[in-house]
Formats: structure tokens, C-alpha cells, sequence
């Protein structure tokens, strides 16, 4: 299908896409960009930079993609997953989220039917449940079941998103509509 036959919120929809897969892909790349195990124990705390001096021995590329992990996540060593024998940018619950993203994107995009709000929604217990036990008891989880929780988290935000923009997008016709026809 061509851009100009896409209604507006297909258009977003692609838009999203791109940005969401581009965005994970720079997650998955950065650490090849560097030599193996030169980043190792980013351990620390989440809108906090605390690994600069990793950070500022990177190249533009990495640094950048490392610099916005260490703003907003953690890294807890032992809840990341390694590339290139590089701990990632960011944790395993948010590698999931940016995986759910673009699945979640992809999604809106290719069927037709959407899920009802409530079960978007359920889409992000069971993240807030594994979360939740993690920072209020000694429960460990595992990393494969923080990118599973990540991965449903993404995809019900992805459908949340497109579910407010297809919302939005109907109102706003129907105010158009009804001010062109009392014209």
C-alpha cells in the first residue's frame, strides 16, 4: 500500500514503527560497536548517570545509546542480558518493553480487530505483579521472565498508543465533519 492511500493513523502507526525498531535495533547494535568485554557491571540506579567513566571511553554511537540506558534504567548487572560480551544499555524487563513495542506496533498495523481496553490493559499486570514482588520482597526473578513481562508490557503500551490515536483521530473526524456540513 502506498503513504498517500494510508488513512492518518495508519501514517502514525508506520511512523511509530520506524522509531521503535530503530530504536531497538541501536539497543541490539551498540555493543558490537565496541570491543567484547569492554562494558561489564553498569550496575546503578535508574535517572541517575552513574557509569560516565564507562560511558566517556565509548564512541558517539555507543555513548549515546549507553548515556540514555544510564539515564533511565538501572542496569543491574545481574538483570541484563550481554552482546558481544557487553552488557547492554539496558535491562532485560525494558529490552523486552522495546521488543513489545515494535510487535505491538506491527500489530495495530496488520489486524484489523482491536483488543478491548481491559485487556490491553491485563497486558501490563503481570510486569507490575513481577515488578512489584521484586521491590517489596526478596522474590528474584529470572531475566527471561522480565523480558517476557517486558515484551507483553510493550506490546499493550504499542496498543494502548494506537488505540488513543484511532480514538483520538475519530473525534477529531467527527468534529470536522460536522463543521463542514453546517457550512
Amino acid at each position: 500500500m502506498m503513504w498517500k492511500e494510508l488513512r492518518p493513523v495508519q501514517r502514525g502507526e508506520v511512523v511509530l514503527l520506524a522509531i521503535f525498531s530503530v530504536l531497538l535495533a541501536w539497543v541490539l547494535l551498540a555493543p558490537f560497536t565496541l570491543p567484547s568485554g569492554s562494558v561489564t557491571s553498569l550496575s546503578g540506579r535508574t535517572i541517575t548517570i552513574d557509569n560516565m567513566d564507562q560511558i566517556s571511553e565509548m564512541n558517539p554511537f555507543a555513548a549515546a545509546i549507553y548515556y540514555l540506558g544510564d539515564s533511565q534504567c538501572h542496569q543491574l548487572d545481574s538483570r541484563s542480558y550481554y552482546l558481544n560480551g557487553n552488557q547492554l544499555p539496558f535491562c532485560a524487563r525494558d529490552l523486552g518493553i522495546f521488543i513489545g513495542l515494535v510487535f505491538g506496533m506491527l500489530i495495530a498495523l496488520t489486524i484489523k480487530v482491536r483488543p478491548r481496553l481491559y485487556l490491553i490493559i491485563l497486558g501490563f499486570v503481570p510486569m507490575a505483579i513481577d515488578g512489584g514482588l521484586q521491590l517489596v520482597s526478596s522474590y528474584e526473578s529470572s531475566n527471561p521472565l522480565r523480558l517476557l513481562t517486558g515484551l507483553l508490557a510493550g506490546i499493550s503500551a504499542a496498543l494502548l498508543i494506537d488505540a488513543f490515536a484511532t480514538w483520538y483521530m475519530s473525534k477529531l473526524d467527527s468534529i470536522l465533519g460536522s463543521s463542514r456540513q453546517g457550512s
